[in-house]
């Protein structure tokens, strides 16, 4: 569903994300972890298709970023870590503005975005102003407006930021749902325990490279079978580097 080729992003003379080969199946929950300055978040931006690789290629179910990017994010939902809202909308107008960017009908759209406001809890709340919404109730907004076009890849940096306990639990339960209806699910986070818990399959990133992809019992064999959890794992790879 999501096929990476050599992918590389340089900045002058800085290489965040260094030909990096890899390939996401459907109905995957994929976990992407690395320290700090990575490169996780520079190549969620470019498998969004907000950023541009320097060199390498991105398909997304079949379609090729850079030769069809339309086609590509149309079957995208791109949830960052910061997203951006109109805050002089209400939140049912945001969604209805993002509805129309992908061509949804009246009728569609209205259903979907009753549908995530339910989903999400938000419907007292659906008629006011953005900038009067907490964090975890904007947070919750910028999830359903990538949800809106029921999407068959959905890109996520950091999906439980700002996050109550309670929004958290929602928001994993509503994933493997996903994910068990073929959606796939490519996620960048720090929460070791977050990775651990929901991915069927786990990558890390050091230094721009991708040192190693498997499932988390897969990832303790490589670093030598004898760590407990994960982040025992992910310290012992990225710190022998």
């Amino acid at each position: 569903m999501i096929t990476l080729t050599h992918l590389t992003k340089r900045f002058g003379s800085l290489t965040a994300v260094n030909d990096i080969s890899l390939e996401v199946r459907p109905g995957e929950i994929f976990g992407f972890l690395g320290p700090n300055g990575a490169g996780k978040t520079t190549t969620i931006k470019m498998i969004a298709g907000v950023m541009e690789p320097t060199e390498g290629v991105i398909v997304i179910d079949g379609k090729d970023m850079a030769e069809d990017p339309v086609g590509a994010k149309q079957v995208t939902g791109f949830i960052p870590d910061r997203g951006f809202l109109y805050e002089k909308l209400s939140g049912v107008e945001f969604l209805e503005f993002v509805a129309s960017l992908y061509g949804m009908d009246d009728a569609r759209s209205k259903e979907r975005i009753k549908a995530l406001l339910a989903l999400f809890e938000m419907q007292d709340w659906a008629g006011d102003l953005i900038e009067g919404y907490s964090h975890g109730m904007k947070q919750r907004l910028v999830m359903s407006a990538a949800l809106v076009h029921e999407p068959k890849v959905i890109v996520v940096d950091e999906p439980m930021v700002g996050l109550d306990p309670k929004g958290s639990r929602l928001v994993k339960a509503l994933f493997r749902s996903m994910a068990d209806k073929g959606v796939t699910i490519f996620m960048s986070t720090h929460t070791l325990g977050v990775a651990e818990e929901m991915c069927d399959r786990i990558g890390i990133i050091h230094a721009g490279r991708l040192i190693a992809v498997g499932t988390a019992s897969e990832l303790r064999q490589k670093a030598g079978g004898h760590e407990i959890n994960l982040e025992a794992v992910f310290l012992r790879l990225t710190e022998d580097l």
